[in-house]
């Protein structure tokens, strides 16, 4: 059912800074700060050969990065990012299957611009899961 790894997000303290180093000392292709003000998110997408990176930073108060820098100030992994093909299909597949779909159960448009779905990380060994539709 999943597809490829579409990206690994990592919330960060410091946004300016983690684009440098990932264009200075990596040498990577980093893109332009994206505000993704339904999901309380300013992202920046690091592209590599095989996938990407994205970074994330709190956008506004009551922004989920908000409350995971405050219980990991240095920042970290956030959630992966699976694709799949219908995210209707997917979402109901993995609820008949006991998973917890977070929010509403409804997919939102994503940073993408395509539905995704979060589900619960205490289901998927404590990583907190993204679906993208592609």
């Amino acid at each position: 059912m999943i597809g490829r790894l579409n990206h690994v997000a990592i919330a960060v303290p410091d946004l300016e800074a983690a684009c440098a180093q990932y264009r200075t000392a990596l040498g990577a292709n980093v893109g332009a700060p994206q505000d993704e003000p339904d999901h309380g998110v300013t992202v920046v997408f690091i592209e590599l050969p095989n996938t990407k990176i994205e970074l994330l930073y709190p956008l506004g108060e009551n922004s989920p990065i908000k409350g995971f820098l405050d219980k990991n100030p240095s920042g970290g992994i956030h959630h992966v990012c699976y694709e799949v093909d219908d995210i209707i299909a997917a979402r109901d597949h993995l609820k008949a299957s006991g998973a917890r779909v977070l929010g509403d159960g409804e997919p939102k448009i994503g940073a993408h611009g395509k539905p995704v779905l979060f589900l619960h990380p205490k289901d998927f060994n404590g990583t907190l899961t993204e679906l993208e539709q592609v």
